[in-house]
């Protein structure tokens, strides 16, 4: 049976640190984890096989790419900071499914480098990741709305962001990412991980979210990108009604109010609702409506 040492212990971190003379980078929220224990709950939340096909953004110094390559069939891993390149041929070379591009997120052409790494045609994959503190929203939406085939994510995030994500209508941390998630996957939040885990310590503590696809959508929309606009443009002011924010971002002359008025009324809802109170059905029959009273915006 293979004996591992794990990366993440705060005496390992900083030794692989001091080897290769690496600085952490302000700009790139560099914070490591070095706690085992809760890198092992993150891959046992993720319920790895040796089928599933994992792709992980930000591997660092591979702390979290050495616990899903021994759980996982096959691991493909962004690292935008080139410097920490050969640190991770180095930790990772006791393994051969690890696969890593250096590489913006963001820019990467999903699909292709997955299946060039996981060697199949449009592949179905859980993402793992622990994500930067201020480019959480940016990576998470291109996961989701890009063309890979993704059947779960465990994500670490600010914990702020994680409330924002799993809550419930009625409440004060609901709003348009709480929808733009949750129209494509049940969410739920895993796990609180404490600040003092990380190396540098951030200033807040982070959240462990388990995002899980649909079956089926939560909603039928006539077109998604007007039913996002839609929600969007409904907490431009939070403490705004409804019909303040749609009149604001929609236009105040006569035609359009009346517009918006027939299509509330129609969806049976009052106008003077505040948008954190619609469910992701209610946005939807709201922007149906108006897409079926007015095509042409």
């Amino acid at each position: 049976m293979t004996e591992y040492h794990d990366i993440a212990t705060p005496s390992r971190t900083k030794a692989i640190l001091k080897k290769h003379g690496f600085s952490f980078k302000k700009s790139l929220g560099q914070n490591f984890l070095t706690e085992p224990n809760i890198l092992r709950k993150i891959a046992q939340t993720a319920e790895l096989t040796e089928e599933d096909l994992v792709v992980e953004v930000g591997p660092g110094i591979g702390a979290l790419t050495e616990h899903l390559a021994r759980e996982a069939g096959q691991v493909l891993a962004f690292e935008i900071d080139q410097r920490l390149i050969p640190v991770l041929e180095e930790t990772m070379a006791p393994y051969s499914n690890v696969t890593v591009v250096n590489q913006d997120v963001l820019e990467a052409n999903l699909v292709g480098e997955a299946e060039q790494a996981f060697g199949i045609t449009a592949p179905r994959v859980k993402v793992v990741a622990n994500l930067p503190y201020y480019i959480t929203t940016p990576i998470l939406m291109h996961l989701l709305m890009s063309k890979l085939d993704i059947e779960t994510m465990v994500i670490m995030m600010q914990k702020e962001v994680a409330d924002r994500i799993t809550a419930n209508p009625g409440t004060k941390a609901y709003g348009s990412l709480s929808i733009a998630v949750q129209y494509y996957m049940k969410a739920e939040l895993a796990f609180i991980v404490p600040k003092t885990a990380f190396v540098p310590q951030p200033n807040v503590d982070s959240a462990i979210i388990k995002l899980t696809r649909r079956t089926e959508p939560v909603a039928e929309v006539l077109d998604e990108d007007f039913f996002f606009r839609v929600s969007r443009s409904s907490f431009q002011q939070r403490r705004k009604t409804l019909w303040n924010n749609l009149i604001s971002h929609f236009g105040k002359d006569e035609a359009t109010k009346k517009w918006l008025e027939t299509a509330l009324e129609e969806a049976g809802i009052d106008p003077k609702r505040r948008g954190e109170t619609l469910s992701i059905p209610e946005f939807a029959l709201l922007s149906n409506r108006l897409l079926t009273n007015k095509k042409s915006l």
